[in-house]
């Protein structure tokens, strides 16, 4: 009867209605979580944008290795071993003998080749983690060689870091591994199986895909020919559910098991609940306020410096940013190699107010403050709104969507912003100075979009040298000071992105799941399990 009343359940999640009779608990080998699905436009790994969206992949599709949820060291997925040769251009992959797909189809070099040349012969989200790296369509059957049916070898295009490389393999949506013969079955006017894998799945993960309806939901079964331990949960469904009271509501009910996008006074009803665990784990990228340098004020370092201290990093930390951030004021993350302790920072309306003055603006100036229409954006942005005022610089909130605020500035046409961003996927240095300092070209025509150097026009030939000196360097020792040298430079000349908190991934979940990663980018239900 419990299995009877568990199915009206499930069913009425993916009807959007409410079940008639309501459960204490979801089943046994079900998970149930509720998230928000708006960035989840396509389950094709090429295409996919989003956090969100990576956490699907993870179950459906393996990766050559994984990046490990405790200290995000690389492990063993599909490769059992690599090694990388001795000039650093090459990383050769000895694949698993026994891993197939779940049509049945084993998983060999060749599909290892076959997908990362797709990648970017597509050319769509996705690819650009390679691009950057110098990876390209033309010269993809150099790059990528398959040399037996269970050798891989990856070449570099250019001189880099190997590690890096591999932790960008290490992700679903560039490093996603396709069965070549299935998705080719299902080409349609010679696309690569884009229109089919937007609604399909061709992976070897523990899950395969059973079917997804646009912002309502996603269910996952469970893949019986699996390679890996199989998983104790049968099926997975992953509920739309973006109102964060209405997943307060069925956590507390028991009509889901785990919850994400839950707003802080939720999470903060909930962490006294001692049915239900609340959750925060580091994640990727930062909170920041940013300038555009095209504005002949923020040009001038004593205006930035001044900015910098009129940021409330602890107020903002202690009643802004709890489950959504904590207070960071460097550009790298934690963790990583080379990081150095916070400068230590505070609000100092006097010292600011002597910036402006010795900058010109002795009585300061009017601009504008763009911010997302959500929080914690929207209460960061007014925070600051409220110090800035103080010093005499009197900013005007400009809210609104995604495209409309990071639009601007991907137009470069803003004057200051309170955005979220700066990489750190991978768990290196060079992931975060690309993303927040690195910008080869300043012109408009560029349009290095992907660069939030670009974004904001700051450019400097000696510390784009720095980053690319750091990257190359062979010697761990001497890399980790070259990573602490550029932290130094960037203190020093006052960025263009001024970093208040580091990002944190939160969740909510039923006491009785065990196993749960709560970082959406390393996410894998294969390892819950739920002890009732």
């Amino acid at each position: 009867m419990k299995h009877l009343f568990a199915s009206v359940a499930l069913a009425a999640l993916m009807t959007g209605a409410l079940p008639v009779i309501t459960l204490a608990e979801t089943p046994d080998d079900q998970l149930v979580v509720a998230t928000t699905m708006s960035n989840i436009l396509t389950l094709d790994p090429a295409a996919i944008t989003g956090r969100e969206t990576v956490q699907v992949l993870n179950n459906i599709y393996d990766t050559l290795l994984v990046l490990s949820p405790v200290d995000k060291s690389l492990q063993p997925r599909l490769a059992e071993s690599w090694s990388i040769s001795e000039d650093r251009m090459k990383v050769t992959f000895k694949l698993r003998a026994d891993a197939k797909f779940a049509s049945g189809n084993p998983v060999t070099a060749q599909d290892v080749a076959w997908s990362l040349k797709r990648l970017l012969t597509l050319n769509l989200a996705q690819s650009s983690f390679l691009k950057t790296r110098g990876y390209s369509a033309e010269a993809a059957d150099a790059l990528f060689v398959a040399v037996d049916d269970h050798t891989f070898e990856l070449n570099l295009p250019q001189p880099d870091d190997p590690a890096l490389i591999l932790m960008v393999l290490a992700q679903n949506g560039p490093g996603s591994i396709l069965d070549s013969k299935t998705v080719l079955e299902n080409e349609k006017d010679g696309d690569q199986g884009q229109a089919w894998l937007t609604l399909n799945s061709a992976g070897s993960g523990p899950y395969g895909l059973t079917k997804w309806a646009s912002n309502e939901y996603i269910i996952l079964t469970r893949n019986e020919g699996y390679w890996g331990d199989a998983p104790a949960m049968e099926r997975i469904l992953l509920r739309h559910l973006p109102e964060s009271q209405s997943q307060r509501l069925m956590l507390e009910q028991g009509d889901i098991d785990v919850a994400y996008s839950l707003l802080a006074p939720d999470l903060t009803a909930l962490a006294s609940n001692d049915k239900i665990r609340v959750e925060s784990t580091p994640g990727a990228g930062f909170y920041y306020l940013s300038v555009s340098m095209k504005d002949e004020r923020f040009a001038k370092k004593e205006v930035r410096e001044a900015l910098r201290l009129l940021i409330d990093y602890d107020g903002l930390d202690k009643a802004v940013m709890p489950y959504y951030g904590r207070k960071h004021q460097r550009g790298i993350s934690t963790g990583v190699i080379g990081l150095l302790p916070d400068p230590g920072y505070t609000l100092d309306v006097a010292k600011a107010k002597e910036l402006l003055a010795a900058a010109g603006y002795p009585d300061g100036f009017k601009t504008t403050l763009r911010v997302l229409s959500e929080e914690p954006f929207l209460k960061a942005g007014t925070a600051i709104q409220n110090t800035l005022a103080q010093a005499g610089i009197e900013a005007e909130l400009i809210t609104g969507s995604g495209d409309q605020i990071y639009g601007a500035m991907r137009e470069r046409n803003f004057e200051l912003l309170v955005g979220r961003g700066g990489g750190g996927q991978q768990p290196h240095p060079d992931s975060n100075l690309r993303a927040l300092a690195y910008n080869p070209d300043n012109s408009d025509e560029a349009k290095l979009t992907n660069y939030q150097g670009w974004r904001t026009s700051y450019f400097d030939e000696a510390l784009n040298k720095m980053i690319e000196g750091a990257l190359l360097e062979r010697d761990l020792a001497k890399q980790k000071a070259a990573y602490e040298a550029i932290q130094v430079y960037m203190d020093t000349s006052v960025m263009s992105i001024l970093p208040f908190s580091e990002t944190v991934d939160t969740a909510a979940y039923q006491a009785d799941v065990a196993g749960l990663v709560v970082n959406p980018w390393l996410t894998r239900f294969e390892d819950v399990t739920k002890t009732r």
